[in-house]
């Protein structure tokens, strides 16, 4: 008999609670006993396919999450897949964690830092989420998950192209028993082409994708950024995507295949950057904390740390140069314009850093409060989850997702007339 796991609260290290799921013991049985959420469902959705749950409102619709009674089966592991459902999980769905007998989702075991047993590499990413473990190369575990597809809205996976096909679990295989659903494949490099059959992680998407290669200081080596960006970005794409695949479901009445992947996400992000090459053929490069297009815009030393400054527009540039005491920086000919500035980058770089290194940070911050001027330190994670900012907002439009504190003392999604809390 297959056990549904309920996540349970895990202590992190910090004393926040994060919703840990668990895997439950193994099983072949054909026998299933849902989470109670799932009881009743019918595979036959409401209104001819649209997402369950889009009657009219129930009593106390002001306190109705977004994404309340959508069914989300997430077969994915490790970050890309996980973030995605989380953040559907941040906004009502109900999500159902797969994983494998034993080990589960690769990350649990990334660490240290652990909290208690728990990685918290894997905490971060998959709060709000139930877990089950299903052997899916057993027939009998490979009926569980279309029993659990039938009566799924959202169907989310990152096996290589052709895997689940294999075990009867592609989405030409749901589709015939679950029509209606939005069935979403991350992988490293598509459905498509000579790479397909690769597998894809963060750093490998990164390096082939371009960003690796404008990553890092001028003259120096390529650099992976402090976070896989490439992950997040494809999480972000893929949620919008199952977003939008649920709301056309919704004016179909009918499912479809979504095909999300690292290296198309990268490149998408690579945009101005790309289009310089596309269109003019100039060859990227790296600037460190700079911008090859603005100037300033980017981090300077001071006598104890670092400030970063952007002027977009020249009157920006001009507020600069009169918090620096620099009014004839502003009159020099060399800099009236943005193009010039680029073009005299050197030079006046050099001014402004001889400038910023005579006076401590905070003094900095100080004289350019109220500027308008776009600026702020380079914090270390103490110093940004002490900040008044991140911890509260005046208020916040939304949290980073349960993680900050908000406005009103609850942890999670801050929704206008609709909040939303991690439980």
């Amino acid at each position: 008999m297959l056990r549904a796991g309920l996540g349970r609260r895990s202590r992190l290290c910090g004393g926040g609670l994060w919703r840990s799921p668990r895997p439950a013991a193994a099983s072949g049985s054909a026998s299933l006993r849902c989470p109670s959420a799932l009881s009743g469902a019918t595979a036959s959705p409401r209104n001819g396919g649209g997402a369950r749950g889009e009657g009219a409102p129930p009593a106390g619709a002001s306190n109705v999450k977004p994404l309340d009674a959508v069914k989300i089966l997430d077969l994915t592991r490790v970050l890309a897949g996980p973030f995605a459902t989380m953040i559907l999980g941040d906004l009502g769905a109900e999500v159902i964690k797969v994983e494998r007998p034993g080990a589960g989702d690769d990350t649990r075991a990334w660490g240290p830092p652990f909290a208690g047993t728990e990685s918290v590499y894997f905490l971060s990413v998959n709060r709000n989420k139930k877990s089950i473990a299903i052997n899916m190369k057993d027939s009998k575990g490979a009926k569980l998950i279309r029993e659990l597809a039938a009566v799924s809205d959202v169907f989310v996976e990152n096996y290589v192209p052709g895997k689940l096909a294999e075990m009867g679990l592609g989405y030409e295989d749901i589709k015939k028993i679950a029509p209606h659903i939005v069935y979403c494949s991350i992988t490293g490099y598509g459905q498509t082409g000579p790479m397909v059959q690769r597998g894809g992680y963060d750093s490998i998407a990164a390096a082939v994708s371009g960003l690796m290669h404008i990553t890092g200081h001028e003259d120096g080596e390529p650099v992976r950024p402090g976070v896989a960006m490439t992950d997040l970005a494809t999480g972000l794409y893929t949620y919008g995507a199952i977003m939008a695949g649920l709301l056309q479901r919704h004016k179909t009445g009918k499912g479809l295949h979504i095909d999300c992947n690292l290296l198309s996400s990268q490149v998408a992000c690579l945009t101005h950057v790309a289009a310089n090459y596309l269109n003019c053929k100039i060859e990227a490069k790296r600037w460190g904390t700079a911008h090859g297009s603005i100037v300033p815009y980017q981090a300077f030393k001071t006598k104890d740390g670092y400030i970063v400054v952007g002027a977009g527009n020249d009157q920006q540039f001009v507020t600069v140069c009169k918090i620096l005491n620099l009014p004839e920086v502003s009159k020099d000919s060399r800099y009236k314009t943005n193009t010039l500035r680029v073009q005299n980058r050197k030079e006046l770089i050099d001014i402004l850093s001889t400038r910023f290194s005579e006076k401590a940070t905070i003094e900095w911050l100080q004289l350019f409060e109220g500027s308008g001027v776009p600026y702020g330190p380079i914090n270390n994670m103490q110093q940004v989850f002490s900040d008044p900012q991140s911890k509260m907002g005046s208020p916040p439009a939304c949290t980073y997702f349960g993680l900050f504190l908000n406005s009103n003392g609850s942890r999670g999604l801050n929704l206008k007339d609709a909040p939303i809390q991690v439980h």
